[in-house]
């Protein structure tokens, strides 16, 4: 077997509009072709001792053990390792489920499809699980729990902590969007203007201030004694000289806690004697330049949480600990307890493993045990000096227990310390009466409290304390969402875009939008470049400036990785043509079809798909559209439209000479073509279906006819407003036309152009694109030597895997298919070849540039006509 190639698709994609994070692995069995699992000698009881657990996999039979019944009847390889991927990662932690496998068109090469919960992780599924069935074929040696084990480690690397993950599971059950903005917790919800920013459990909202202040424990102990809360004896130090003045005056027993620490990180309890204090002193010090010396105060660990200045939860908190029975070792007793399914590696569990380090060795000598001391029958030993889960420490849920009082006391805090979120830790006997008649005392605020002990407690009822988070980020009325227009389509993708767009900016909205050549926040380009995937698509939604997005959605983007976003408002299909076929396994139209179709099927169930009633292949998306449906069409006659009115839908349509829009029986004119300058005077038809759809789409935003009317009137076809399409350049004695068609379509687009041009002569400059059909390209020659008298071949670039006299041949040969006669000029410098039409072109000569044969085409015939014209 051979990977051919892994994609991750992060966004709604072909295989799965709600399975957004799939692995699609590209395989070729080779001669397993023809060696189904059933042909396999031993292949059925090697897996099933191997991996038992794949029992639960139900299959295509609907009931346990279906997999391995598929195994035994016999199934192809591709099958058996996309649910190898998944057992691993379920193994891991990472429950998933997903799965398809489908044989290409080719022989023996499947896509291998799956689920994943972290990227990283998915990717090596994809490869260990090809190695794990080569090792079963073979009946070789398999160390699967060290693939399970480089999962788990994956996994850890890539994940949100338990606290951030809560919050984003919660944004996303209430159908916020979010955004990774790094490798770590900072985490972007919602859109555009309408985003908030959050890193672990510190929200924007959260005050610099006092994350200071809680950063500086005494600087906190200060604050909350002023304002009369109870707080431990304490006094903090930086040298070691001043150790025996401060035992003097705080007094034994002691903690010791570096001033700026977190995670109990370099803390010592329950000090009694000058030699503890200077070792614990010491310790501290690794931690943090000044050292916290407090009185120990005998009780309970208790941590009270406060979101919003409301208290939302409070855990009793129990340091890692072992029960002895009076036969085994401290060692051996952890090690039984971290056989508790409860604890896992990280945050995988509810609970942490235990481990032994500086901190559980220093307890143990206090009690002059050793890791081999055998504890006796029902004593407690204490592992660690705090109580923090990631350290292995238990919780026990309280809520319901704490004093009116104390849950005063908690919010008071909050506000003098001034944290949106914060974490009290209180030692105290309990909750349930007030702090200052049981002596408790407060210990710490910690700014980025931990979730994880009150979401999973070990014992009573688990939180859940990320839902204030995002009601206090998102109370009700505010919206987590822009508005977002997709669109797709073979042509016309980039003007449909930029005429929305500019229709957005002149409502006054702030408008980011992605096309073949840039990406645009009004009118500046941020980014130069064929944007039409879904990282250009993230980059408008991250910017906080933008209040509206339209999106172009390229074929390729969507089959490499998904879309960029997980619902839009507006789905907008200009066209399906055959362009791009042959590649990535898109063969025909039908198979284009289901790539386009990706985009409305990420549309809101109350938002609209805009499609072209005069394509027959968008009818079939809207078959299968789950939201509503507007068609635009260049004959008001067109069957779908008469059939979609009569039902009382909405419709854009060229009548009569106007675009107007029509709604069941009314009609509303909303302007005359040979007032929309992009449509030449009425004379480009493939313009006057990129306005239908531009026009069609801003009605049904909202915008009133008048409004779209001057925005249609002021949209100027230019080399600013629609590069590389339709761009004419006027010189003294001919006229130069560049245009980006890059396909049959879209050269017959500009043929029907043409004819409505007189000149003296129709010179075109053409080129062949390296990854289209040999169909394709001939095609484009053959309509190219329809439509001009004298053809320039530029074949400067777009080889992509053929050679240049490939392509010039066929296009040779698809010129000659119609006119055998035909002379036709070779320049394969860019250049040159512009220089050579110039210096030649006769007078009232209409000379037409396609496919951005010539780079920088439309930079360099400016620089011509600004010489010509003395600028």
């Amino acid at each position: 077997m051979k990977i051919l190639g892994i994609q991750v698709l992060r966004g709604p994609n072909i295989w799965s509009i709600n399975r957004k994070k799939l692995i699609q692995m590209r395989l070729d069995l080779e001669d397993l072709e023809q060696r189904p699992t059933n042909l396999i000698e031993g292949f059925e009881e090697r897996i099933v001792k191997l991996i038992p657990s794949m029992f639960s996999h139900r299959c295509s039979k609907g009931r346990e053990g279906g997999f391995f019944e598929r195994v035994k009847e016999g199934t192809w390889m591709g099958h058996v390792i996309e649910h190898i991927a998944l057992e691993i990662q379920t193994l891991a932690g990472m429950d998933t489920g997903y799965g398809r496998t489908r044989q290409t068109k080719i022989e023996g090469i499947y896509n291998v499809v799956f689920s994943y919960l972290e990227e990283k992780a998915g990717i090596y599924a994809a490869e260990a699980s090809v190695q794990i069935a080569e090792a079963l074929i073979n009946n070789h040696e398999c160390d699967l729990e060290a693939h399970i084990q480089k999962l788990r480690e994956l996994r850890e690397l890539e994940r949100l902590g338990p606290s951030t993950g809560s919050i984003v599971d919660e944004a996303i059950s209430r159908d916020i969007p979010w955004i990774r903005l790094n490798k770590s917790s900072l985490v972007q919800l919602g859109y555009g203007k309408n985003q908030v920013r959050f890193r672990a459990t510190m929200t924007e909202k959260t005050n610099s201030i006092a994350v200071d202040i809680a950063c500086n424990k005494d600087e906190t102990k200060r604050l909350l004694q002023d304002s009369a809360i109870p707080v431990a004896k304490g006094v903090t130090i930086s040298n070691p000289e001043d150790l025996e003045d401060a035992i003097k005056k705080v007094g034994f027993p002691l903690v010791f806690k570096p001033l700026d620490g977190n995670h109990g990180k370099g803390a010592t309890i329950n000090v009694k004697t000058e030699a503890a204090a200077k070792e614990a002193f010491e310790y501290a010090k690794n931690y943090s330049r000044k050292v916290i010396i407090e009185r120990f105060i005998t009780g309970y660990d208790f941590r009270i949480l406060v979101i919003d200045h409301q208290m939302v939860a409070a855990a009793l908190r129990v340091p890692a600990h072992v029960t002895g029975n009076g036969q085994l070792t401290v060692q051996q007793l952890i090690d039984k307890e971290n056989e508790d399914p409860r604890r896992g590696y990280g945050h995988e569990n509810v609970l942490t493993e235990i481990i032994v380090d500086r901190d559980t060795l220093d307890l143990l000598a206090k009690k002059e045990y050793t890791l081999e001391t055998i504890v006796p029958n029902g004593e407690i030993v204490y592992l660690k000096s705090t109580a923090n889960l990631s350290t292995g420490g238990t919780s026990i849920d309280v809520t319901d227990l704490v004093h009116p009082q104390n849950i005063f006391i908690s919010e008071r805090i909050s506000r003098i310390i001034g944290l949106d979120i914060c974490g009290i830790d209180v030692m105290a006997q309990n909750l349930t009466q007030p702090l200052t008649e049981n002596g408790g005392v407060i210990l710490e605020v910690n700014a980025a409290p931990g979730f994880r002990m009150h979401l999973a407690p070990s014992e009573g009822l688990p939180r859940n304390v990320a839902a204030p988070v995002i009601d206090m980020l998102y109370p009700p009325g505010k919206s987590a969402r822009i508005p977002i227009i997709a669109v797709t389509g073979t042509n016309g993708k980039t003007t449909t875009t930029r005429l929305i767009a500019h229709m957005v900016k002149s409502n006054g909205t702030r408008v980011g939008y992605t096309t073949s050549d840039g990406i645009y926040v009004q009118n500046t380009m941020l980014m130069k470049g064929d944007t039409t995937g879904p990282i250009s698509s993230e980059f408008i939604l991250r910017d906080p400036t933008v209040e509206f997005a339209v999106l172009e959605t390229a074929r390729g983007g969507i089959l490499r990785a998904g879309l960029g976003f997980n619902k839009c408002d507006i789905g907008v299909v200009t066209n399906i043509q055959e362009d791009h076929l042959g590649i990535s396994d898109i063969h025909n139209l039908d198979d284009l079809t289901r790539v386009k179709a990706v985009v409305i099927g990420a549309v809101k169930r109350d938002g609209w798909a805009v499609l072209n009633a005069d394509n027959k292949y968008c009818i079939k998306i809207a078959n299968d559209a789950d939201c509503k449906i507007a068609y635009f069409s260049m004959d008001e006659k067109n069957p779908a439209i008469v059939e979609h009115c009569k039902k009382g839908g909405t419709a854009a349509i060229y009548e009569n000479g106007y675009i107007t829009i029509k709604k069941g029986d009314w009609k509303i004119r909303v302007d005359k073509v040979t007032h929309v300058p992009i449509t030449f005077g009425g004379s480009v038809d493939f313009m006057i279906q990129n306005v239908l759809a531009a026009t069609l789409a801003a009605f049904l935003c909202g915008y009133k006819i008048e409004d779209i009317r001057m925005s249609l009137e002021t949209f100027i076809p230019s080399a600013a407003q629609t590069p590389g399409r339709m761009n004419i350049f006027k010189f003294k004695e001919f006229q130069i036309l560049v245009d980006f068609a890059h396909n049959p379509d879209g050269f017959n687009g500009i043929k029907d152009y043409l004819k409505t041009i007189e000149a003296t002569e129709h010179v075109g400059v053409i080129s062949g694109t390296g990854d289209r059909r040999d169909e394709d390209i001939k095609e484009t020659a053959r309509i190219a030597a329809q439509m001009f008298d004298k053809i320039i071949i530029c074949q400067e670039k777009y080889l992509r895997g053929r050679n240049q006299q490939e392509l010039i041949d066929l296009l040779l040969a698809g010129i000659h298919e119609i006119k055998p006669d035909m002379e036709v000029t070779i320049n394969n410098n860019g250049e040159d070849c512009l220089r050579y039409i110039i210096a030649t072109a006769k007078s009232g000569s209409f000379i037409t540039i396609l496919s951005d044969t010539i780079d920088n085409a439309i930079h360099k015939v400016t620089e011509y006509l600004d010489k010509e014209f003395g600028v």
